[in-house]
């Protein structure tokens, strides 16, 4: 899936009298899996037996002393949402399970083997048409009048219990929390949430298909589930209000930059003020000069227009121009940057390079004497 393997699991469920079966495949061996097996099998079935046989396994029973059973409690909400007893074998009676135990055989010698797939939905496209086509077309086990086992299913079908209106939820249900930043752990992949919500508590949901996060009984996220890992999945929306957020933080944190590199900038800023104009506009545009042609020069430029009177980065933009022309100095090359907004919205703070320029003039005589 992606870049990653999975386990491929099958859920299997063979009706006694019929020998009617429904498998479909799974990525995981999760209990919600295990109940969401139970929900499509009904539905394919058409109706749901009065009992259900089931091993040991820990989706069913958590605890077992003799006769006393405590069943797993989503099972039993399972089963009073269908009308269905749940029925364990007896501990070490394989025997009491044959018939589902010959069913996976005969599904993996006669359908899985040597079979070819392009992933999950194919290969479940093409179990259901094999268990109409070979499995229910085969004649019934065991009965000498020749019936099929998609016949002996419609004669067993009017003694199934009636489908509920509306089928059991099978959705994952778990309390998340992101950390420092606005996105939250699931399955192995990363989900985008809003900015405004990072460490608060929220509802995860997680069908086969999606990911659904909530804040109380409001949705604050919607995503399409992944079954690869270490995927970071986000939503366009997110990132926008995230780079809106950063840019205002940015804007404030830009004046404070240009004070600390320029001592011209406090002077111009407070010009800028004055007059009717978009102060973090022209802030954006000096920050960015900054890191184009240095403290130094972009000083000198802010002293010379504050003493013309043309306060504005334009002007600003302008005066470097020229004196860059005059040294014939070729013009600063504009750096590409991917379309992501987080990059785009992120600043770098330049850093004098005179100490480097030192090293170059450094005397051969000092390195003896530092030794």
């Amino acid at each position: 899936m992606g870049g990653t393997k999975r386990t491929l699991c099958c859920f299997v469920l063979v009706l006694g009298h019929s020998r009617a079966m429904y498998a479909r495949f799974f990525l995981d061996m999760t209990l919600e899996s295990f109940l969401r097996g139970h929900v499509l099998a009904f539905e394919a079935l058409g109706g749901v037996p009065r009992a259900l046989l089931y091993d040991n396994l820990k989706s069913v029973v958590l605890e077992r002393a003799g006769d006393a059973i405590r069943f797993h409690p989503r099972l039993l909400e399972l089963a009073g949402h269908y009308h269905f007893a749940p029925k364990p074998c007896a501990p070490y009676r394989g025997n009491e399970k044959g018939k589902v135990e010959r069913t996976i055989r005969y599904l993996r010698d006669s359908f899985f083997a040597a079979r070819t797939f392009k992933g999950p939905e194919d290969l479940n496209a093409q179990l259901a048409g094999w268990i109409q086509d070979v499995a229910h077309a085969r004649r019934l086990p065991g009965d000498t009048s020749g019936r099929t086992v998609a016949q002996a299913l419609e004669e067993e079908r009017p003694r199934l219990l009636p489908l509920p209106a509306h089928p059991f939820s099978t959705d994952a249900v778990r309390p998340v929390t992101s950390g420092k930043t606005p996105y939250v752990r699931f399955d192995g992949n990363d989900y985008s949430i809003p900015h405004t919500l990072v460490r608060k508590p929220l509802t995860l949901i997680a069908s086969e298909q999606r990911i659904r996060l909530l804040d109380g009984t409001q949705e604050v996220a919607s995503h399409a589930r992944t079954y690869d890992r270490g995927r970071t999945v986000e939503a366009p929306a997110h990132l926008s209000a995230l780079a809106a957020q950063k840019a205002r933080a940015h804007e404030l944190r830009g004046r404070d930059l240009l004070r600390a590199c320029c001592d011209k900038a406090d002077d111009f800023l407070s010009a800028l003020a004055l007059r009717d104009v978009s102060v973090a506009h022209h802030t954006a545009q000096l920050t960015r000069l900054l890191e184009r042609h240095g403290a130094r020069a972009l000083n000198a430029a802010l002293a010379e227009a504050l003493a013309r009177g043309a306060v504005g980065a334009p002007s600003v933009a302008h005066l470097l121009d020229q004196r860059a022309r005059g040294r014939r100095q070729p013009p600063p090359l504009q750096v590409v940057l991917p379309d992501d907004p987080r990059i785009h919205a992120s600043r770098v703070t330049p850093h004098s390079l005179a100490d480097y320029d030192k090293l170059l003039t450094k005397d051969s005589s000092d390195d003896d004497t530092s030794v």
